[in-house]
């Protein structure tokens, strides 16, 4: 078993595949800061947390729909050719 390209895609579709079945409620909203309610003022960055947390929800929201397709493919593939 090498190391190869599709190995590294696999790889990222699993990671993508993880966060995007992250439930909001039971899991997400146990964690401190998750809620969003903190208003930034005009011209303060956002922590590093809060970018997290919005790189977590615009993943759940883009790629939701396209992973069904690329998971059905890398399932064929996979059964095809091993």
């Amino acid at each position: 078993m090498a190391f190869g390209l599709f190995s590294l895609v696999e790889a990222i579709v699993l990671c993508v595949n993880a966060v995007c079945i992250l439930n909001e409620e039971r899991f997400l909203s146990k964690l401190p800061g998750w809620g969003g309610s903190h208003v930034h003022g005009f011209g303060e960055e956002p922590g590093v947390k809060t970018q997290i947390f919005h790189f977590i929800r615009s993943i759940k929201t883009v790629m939701k729909y396209p992973l069904i397709p690329v998971n059905i493919f890398i399932i064929f593939f996979k059964l095809i050719f091993g």
